[in-house]
């Protein structure tokens, strides 16, 4: 993972934040294939993240295994709790909400 190189001189793990990028592209995946969110019509929008914990440093060819859970949904805006786990170890940790918003007329 080149783009690695750099987060730590000599020493490259995954951000942080990307592991956060990752769990919500999980749960918009789980929102488009199992919560009605048809990517042809609607948009997944982030929203926010709460409770971010990181425990364990992910490196390069670490394999990330994201189990992720509705906790609710309420009209079109679904929360989510998302765990990183690398050899079934905890890594990090967060919760994290998104919108389904209808997609804009010719887009």
């Amino acid at each position: 993972e080149e783009y690695l190189q750099d987060h730590f001189p000599r020493f490259p793990v995954m951000p942080g934040v990307l592991q956060i990028e990752a769990l919500a592209q999980t749960g918009a995946l789980l929102m488009s294939k199992t919560l009605n969110a048809d990517i042809n019509k609607h948009l997944i929008l982030f929203m926010s993240v709460e409770r971010a914990r990181f425990r364990k440093q992910v490196l390069p060819g670490d394999v990330m295994e994201m189990p992720v859970e509705v906790l609710f949904e309420r009209r079109n805006i679904f929360k989510f709790r998302g765990r990183v786990e690398v050899r079934g170890e905890l890594a990090s940790e967060c919760e994290f909400a998104a919108m389904k918003a209808d997609r804009p007329a010719g887009s």
